[in-house]
């Protein structure tokens, strides 16, 4: 029997995360795939890579880790390249950019330095003339919606630039027809493995889940799908859960998930992600 590792972080070891590597596995033992689980902590070691398998699945966020792996001849799904693309929202904008794909007019915020921040701010008025208010802002680096701002004014503006100190941002033209409202497909393989709709009734201009949105079973057009395969090479992801805003001029590119949970989705779709992603990592050995 074949064999591969399962990499996942040793300190997110609780609800979605352990159901999630579950699903795994357990989709790795019905493809008859002798999947071990590695935490990210367990290779202080030098010599923790000597006997490797030449592939691994690996459902973390742990860069450096990913490129020693890669470093020592594994295959890793997503590599680590892609992780740091789709785990910083900056990089994300720019990897699609550079692909040429649609997404919302996007402006990248100027670095800082910790404890210097933003005394000079004459910058922000190229960015207002441009995206207008209300306005988007996110940080690099977050998760399940969060890290994401929807601001209304200068002053809004001014008082996240103090708190956020030197992370990274973008600032982004709000797509108001696609308020609480996108669309989550998963990407396997370079095929659309299944997507759903996502929408909150509560308020919220986010459409996740843990915001209060809702999910149902969506069949994307060819051209939501094309976007989101495009859009997950982009980055180079061998499976993403690229989400899309349903704009009044097509859809658009919002954010690429390198290690999207799939559980709702399956819930909602019938169609188990974990299932393709192991055949992905199986073929490959």
């Amino acid at each position: 029997m074949e064999q591969a590792w399962l990499v996942v972080n040793a300190f997110l070891r609780s609800g979605t995360f352990r159901e999630t590597e579950n699903a795994l596995l357990a989709a790795a033992r019905r493809a008859g795939l002798r999947m071990r689980v590695m935490t990210n902590d367990s290779f202080i070691a030098a010599d923790c890579l000597d006997f490797s398998p030449p592939a691994a699945l690996f459902f973390d966020k742990d860069i450096r880790l990913a490129q020693r792996m890669e470093a020592a001849g594994m295959r890793l799904f997503n590599p680590a390249r892609a992780i740091a693309v789709c785990d910083d929202k900056t990089a994300t904008a720019l990897a699609i950019t550079e692909a040429g794909l649609p997404q919302p007019e996007t402006i990248l915020c100027p670095k800082t330095f910790p404890g210097v921040g933003y005394p000079d701010t004459r910058f922000l008025d190229g960015v207002i003339n441009s995206l207008g208010f209300p306005m988007v802002v996110k940080e690099g680096h977050g998760s399940f919606g969060n890290q994401v701002y929807l601001l209304s004014d200068r002053d809004d503006l001014l008082r996240l630039l103090n708190r956020i100190d030197d992370k990274p941002l973008l600032f982004q033209r709000f797509i108001s027809e696609s308020a609480g409202h996108d669309l989550r497909v998963y990407v396997v393989g370079g095929a659309v493995a299944a997507a759903i709709q996502r929408e909150n009734r509560k308020g919220d201009f986010r459409a996740n889940i843990e915001h209060g949105g809702t999910a149902s079973a969506y069949a994307p057009t060819r051209e939501e799908a094309s976007l989101a395969v495009a859009a997950c090479r982009a980055c180079g992801a061998d499976f993403a859960g690229v989400d899309l805003l349903v704009s009044d001029h097509g859809p658009l590119v919002c954010e690429v998930n390198s290690n999207a949970h799939f559980l709702g989705l399956t819930a909602a779709t019938g169609v188990n992600p974990a299932d393709h992603i192991v055949s992905l990592v199986k073929n490959s050995l």
